[in-house]
């Protein structure tokens, strides 16, 4: 067997390998996501890591995707809301409230994580008592909907289905060499004037708050610029810890100046901000993309994410 003949490191697959003698059978299998070649390793999905010499492997298989588990979505959105969390928040039903001063929708929408009083609710009475604590902030009543973890109510709108993508750090290769990143608590103002006008489209993005672009809840912001003094590209990394102890970093507000697109700049910055958080205990990475944005998608597909679930927003 040559490396040739095996699939991708991160590709989930079976084995099958010959066992020492004294073993009451010969051979067993494994099944899990292939993290070596030499020797072929193995983690499973409870996170025991298992080594074969390459001369016991007797046959081997690629698998799909692991099936991702509701409570795995949950997490991840928690992580995420912790992540982005806007300036103020509540709890009501089993909704967690964020509101952002109106500055973009996932920090100015309620998310159904469940909470002290249980499994978020859609009954006309919890989402009134919601769309109150919005009215009295002067917003207006939104939800972000996470697959399987709540339907919108009958005879709401929905819009911007987002593909919520994900990555296990330890099967990536990070690009080598000194990091050309610079990495700063807060934005300046060429970062903020970049991610206003959304690295030079036409259509202008709505007016960076900094507030919200800062704000962080039991975890670690910085942001990335690559070039000085005039940005090539930027990019927002927010790293949470998730209630089931996955550690994560979320990249977000990643652009690049138009005139300098598909030369591999985006990969880069998203490169070094995953490695700015590996280097603080992060164990995963996610973006979240819409699901109509073909340039991002190819982006991080290509730099090994995989789609973990996906969200839309609803409103009366």
């Amino acid at each position: 067997m040559t490396d040739s003949e095996l699939p991708p490191i991160g590709t989930r697959m079976v084995v099958r390998y010959r066992l020492p003698a004294g073993y009451p059978q010969p051979l067993t299998d494994v099944i899990g996501e292939l993290t070596a070649t030499d020797p072929l390793t193995v983690r499973t999905a409870d996170g025991q890591v298992v080594s074969i010499a390459r001369d016991q492997v007797v046959a081997w298989k690629p698998l799909g995707p692991r099936p991702i588990r509701t409570s795995e979505i949950r997490s991840l959105e928690a992580a995420a809301a912790d992540g982005w969390p806007g300036l103020r928040r509540s709890w009501i039903g089993g909704w967690l409230l964020r509101a952002g001063d109106g500055y973009t929708h996932r920090a100015n929408s309620a998310v159904p994580l469940g909470g002290t009083d249980g499994p978020a609710l859609t009954d006309t009475e919890t989402l009134h008592r919601i769309g109150e604590w919005y009215t009295a902030l002067g917003l207006p009543l939104q939800l972000q909907l996470p697959d399987r973890l709540a339907t919108a109510p009958a005879d709401w709108r929905s819009w911007n289905e987002t593909q919520v993508l994900a990555i296990d750090i330890e099967t990536m290769a990070l690009p080598p060499g000194p990091p050309m990143v610079r990495f700063t608590p807060e934005p300046d103002g060429a970062w903020l004037s970049m991610h206003r006008h959304r690295g030079g489209d036409v259509e202008l993005g709505s007016t960076p708050l900094v507030e919200v672009l800062t704000a962080i809840r039991d975890g670690e912001v910085a942001f990335a610029t690559l070039g000085l003094p005039t940005p090539l590209a930027i990019g927002r990394a927010a790293i949470t810890t998730a209630p089931d102890g996955r550690r994560w970093v979320g990249l977000t507000c990643v652009a690049v100046a138009a005139e300098h697109r598909r030369h591999g700049l985006g990969a880069l910055v998203c490169a070094e901000m995953i490695r700015w958080g590996k280097s603080r205990g992060a164990t995963h990475a996610y973006v979240q993309v819409s699901h109509d944005n073909d340039a991002a998608l190819a982006l991080y597909q290509e730099m090994g994410f995989v789609e973990h679930h996906r969200y839309r927003y609803a409103a009366p």
